[in-house]
């Protein structure tokens, strides 16, 4: 059989004892875990390791495979340059992931790298796993801004071209649950970020995969997490095979969750196929966000959708338009999101067309096409995106960030002819200071120079 079996592993650097300098002692249920894991893959005897890292090469609209015969890399960025790992790449094997990725429509490949160093997002897993004496060649991949079936998909390609040239494989899942556990921890607290642990934990101790594709996209963005779709891509190389699930530890000693888990593989199972059943989830939401749509909204999908397919600006508006969007002039902010993740956001402050609607015609092609931030919106791509439109209030000034809330208002920072602005309620950003250092990155204002400050309020359709 040739997917022998899976581990997923966290990969905090500090879980080192050469990094960690005694830290690492307030984890030990994670490092006991990680070594028992390690231990079971060594008797597995892999032929070779597949490793899905959130810290690899990663693109929006492709699938990074590192290139080369061998790579190495070093713990120096985090106090330990004398921890050195190197890996040989198994060459054929991820030409032949690449080859099936291509049969199946998905864009893979080994263009693009920029950094040939292994990241420690690899280097972590393999500091436990050599130590147990596993020392077989890897093939390592990145994550993309794909959907968590493409994810699945691309884990389907992996066990393809494993059984094509006869590996026996072991796939390492390489990534670190939510990151918002704890008020004092280094990104805060957020109340999603106990109940995405609470979720994929679950799913590691039961092995029930379809619960890592059909997640809430806004719970996942909120809790901050950083190895699901590691996950998601796991349970496609496991795709049809019966696994005997563990959960071997769990910890968010430092507001960040860590978790091993093994699955080895004690045969085949047609019932625990879960492409076709992510794929009509995936479908069944976003109907039912669509059967919500409000005018604004509607408006809005309307003029992009009528612009990619045929090339040109919605001319006629549609019939019995709310008189708010027909006789009123206000700045409005078309944002979209595919999988729970930004797609493009453009908008303006103050109008720039006779009416609301027409504001919002022209922001949602600007969002679909213009955002620099993103590749113009494709046609196979619309039955996946989802919007809002925020209608702008008027800008204030503030004198205090007293006078500031992330989840009221909106920010305008302005110095000189630079401008930064940021829309309220939008997750991750829980706090005035991090929607004003943000907002002054996106206008390219320096933490030490003076700027002025602006609020306003948004009445926001989706």
């Amino acid at each position: 059989m040739p997917m022998i079996g899976a581990v997923l592993t966290p990969h905090p650097p500090v879980l080192l004892p050469e990094v960690g300098n005694g830290q690492e002692q307030k984890i030990a249920a994670t490092g006991r875990a990680f070594c028992a894991a390690a231990r079971q893959v060594a008797r597995w005897n892999p032929d070779v390791l597949i490793v899905a890292s959130p810290h690899t090469i990663l693109y929006g609209d492709y699938f990074h495979l590192s290139p080369g015969a061998a790579a190495a890399g070093t713990m120096a960025a985090f106090g330990a340059p004398q921890l050195h790992i190197e890996a040989t790449y198994d060459t054929p094997l991820r030409e032949e992931i690449i080859r099936c990725a291509a049969q199946m429509g998905l864009k893979a490949g080994t263009l693009g790298e920029r950094d040939p160093a292994l990241d420690h997002g690899v280097l972590i897993p393999l500091y436990f796993l050599r130590r147990a004496g596993v020392r077989c060649p890897i093939v390592r991949i990145g994550l993309s801004g794909f959907s968590a079936l493409d994810h699945y998909r691309l884990g389907q390609c992996v066990a393809k071209a494993v059984d094509t040239l006869g590996r026996r494989a072991v796939f390492v899942a390489s990534g670190d649950l939510s990151h918002k556990l704890k008020k004092d921890g280094p990104y805060g607290f957020a109340p999603e970020g106990p109940v995405f642990d609470d979720a994929v934990t679950k799913t590691m101790a039961s092995g029930n995969f379809l619960e890592f594709l059909t997640m809430d996209p806004a719970l996942c963005e909120r809790a901050a997490e950083g190895g699901l779709r590691s996950f998601q891509m796991m349970a496609g190389a496991l795709d049809g095979l019966a696994v005997k699930p563990q959960l071997l530890s769990h910890e968010g000693t430092f507001g960040v969750g860590y978790a091993v888990a093994l699955f080895e593989v004690t045969g085949e199972d047609p019932g625990r196929c879960y492409a076709d059943a992510c794929a009509a989830a995936q479908r069944d939401r976003i109907a039912a966000r669509r059967a919500g749509e409000d005018p604004w909204v509607r408006l809005a999908r309307l003029s992009l959708e009528t612009y990619v397919r045929q090339g040109q600006t919605l001319q006629t508006l549609p019939e019995n338009l709310p008189a708010e969007l027909t006789e009123q002039a206000a700045g409005a902010f078309v944002s979209l999101h595919k999988e729970g993740r930004l797609r493009g956001c453009i908008g303006t402050i103050f109008p720039t067309e006779k009416n609301l609607a027409q504001e919002i015609l022209q922001n949602a092609v600007s969002a679909g096409t213009r955002d620099p931030r993103f590749p113009p919106v494709q046609a196979d791509e619309l039955d996946t995106l989802e919007y809002s439109v925020d209608v702008m209030g008027r800008p204030e000034p503030v004198d205090s960030p007293l006078q500031l809330d992330p989840k009221q208002y909106g920010v305008i920072v302005s110095c000189g002819a630079r401008r930064g602005l940021l829309l309220p309620v939008l997750d991750g950003v829980d706090t005035v200071e991090e929607q004003l250092k943000i907002a002054r990155r996106k206008g390219g204002i320096g933490a030490g120079e003076p700027y002025a400050v602006q609020r306003f309020k948004v009445v926001r359709h989706q």
